[in-house]
This record gives structure tokens, C-alpha cells and sequence, in this order.
């Protein structure tokens, strides 16, 4: 199994960056192979003069393609995702997540934002055809610490983030690779 993950706080060290980074070390301690890119890996110009050519976004999209999920995170800003984040994502192609599962994880200065995951975040990768998007995991700035390599996250937010991995990791279990040009007998109307 395969997953990319993508941090999309502008910030580096950042709270939803110390949740992803929690994830990445999980799954891999269960086999997972992990790719993980941040907005750093981005030329800036290409995000915000909208490059769809840049090297990166073709890199990435390509490594995007080969993989079973996405786990992803950000911080909410004015009720909604990293607008940085949300640049890259215009970048992809239309069905960029078709057949992927994906984990959304994101931290905000309130509980008041935690909504903004299933009402900016989720609709958007939608758009790009996901799979599946599991219940994501929001934390408030409060609930995770971070003092450089150490991170540490109040009990609550560490078990519904233990619950919200060991969903991921099932559905990438139940998730059948994609066959090339595969022919169904239901879309041929043979029978089987």
C-alpha cells in the first residue's frame, strides 16, 4: 500500500503538519509506504500564477497517481482551508483522487472551525473524484503541542486520531487496485 502525504499549512513547523507527521509514523509502522510532500515542495509562482506545467505539480500528480490514499492536512483559516492548499489543489486534474481513500486532518484556534473540514475541505476533494473520504480529525490549537520533535496531543485528540488511522489503513485494505483497460462483462452485457 501506498499513501501521499500532504501538508497545507503555508508554516513550517505547524500543528496539522505535527498531526500528519503522527499519521506518517503510524502507517508506516503497519507497512505502509509513505511519500509525504509539503507546499514547501511547490515553486510559489507556479501555485499562485496557476502553472499547470511546473515540474512539481506533474511530479506530484504522477506520484498522486500511483497511490491507494491521500492523507492530508491543514490548518483552517477564516473558516476554511490553507488557501495555499487550496491553490495546489486547482491544479490537479479533474479525477486526480478517483479510486483513492483519503484522511483529512485538520487544527484551528477554536472548536468553532471544526466544521470547515466537512464543509470547505471534503467538497473539494470530491471534486477531484476520491474514492472515499473518511471522517477527518480536527483538533483545536490547544490540544497539540509541539516542541520540536516531540508532540504530544491531549488524550481525546490522540484517540480519535489512533481510530481515524485504523479506518484509513481498512479501507486501503478493502480498496482493489486499479486494472488497465479491464473489461467487465456487466458493461459488455456478456455474462460471467
Amino acid at each position: 500500500m501506498r499513501v501521499i502525504s500532504l501538508a497545507g499549512s503555508p508554516r513550517l513547523p505547524s500543528r496539522s503538519a505535527a498531526l500528519l507527521t503522527l499519521g506518517q509514523k503510524w502507517l508506516q509502522q503497519r507497512g505502509v509506504e509513505v511519500i509525504a510532500y509539503t507546499l514547501h515542495d511547490f515553486d510559489a509562482e507556479d501555485l499562485l500564477y496557476a502553472n499547470f506545467n511546473s515540474p512539481q505539480i506533474k511530479a506530484f500528480t504522477a506520484q498522486l497517481a500511483q497511490a491507494d490514499g491521500l492523507l492530508i492536512a491543514t490548518p483552517v483559516y477564516k473558516a476554511s482551508f490553507s488557501g495555499a492548499l487550496k491553490t495546489l489543489l486547482d491544479l490537479l486534474p479533474e479525477r486526480a483522487l478517483d479510486h483513492k481513500v483519503v484522511l483529512p486532518l485538520a487544527t484551528g484556534g477554536s472548536i468553532g472551525h471544526m466544521l470547515a473540514v466537512d464543509y470547505a475541505l471534503k467538497p473539494v476533494l470530491a471534486a477531484l473524484k476520491a474514492q472515499e473520504v473518511l471522517h477527518g480529525v480536527f483538533a483545536d490549537d490547544s490540544q497539540v503541542l509541539q516542541n520540536g520533535d516531540d508532540i504530544q496531543l491531549q488524550e481525546g485528540v490522540a484517540a480519535r486520531l489512533e481510530e481515524a488511522l485504523e479506518s484509513l489503513y481498512l479501507a486501503l485494505g478493502r480498496r482493489r487496485p486499479v486494472t488497465a483497460k479491464t473489461t467487465s462483462p456487466l458493461l459488455t452485457g456478456q455474462s460471467a
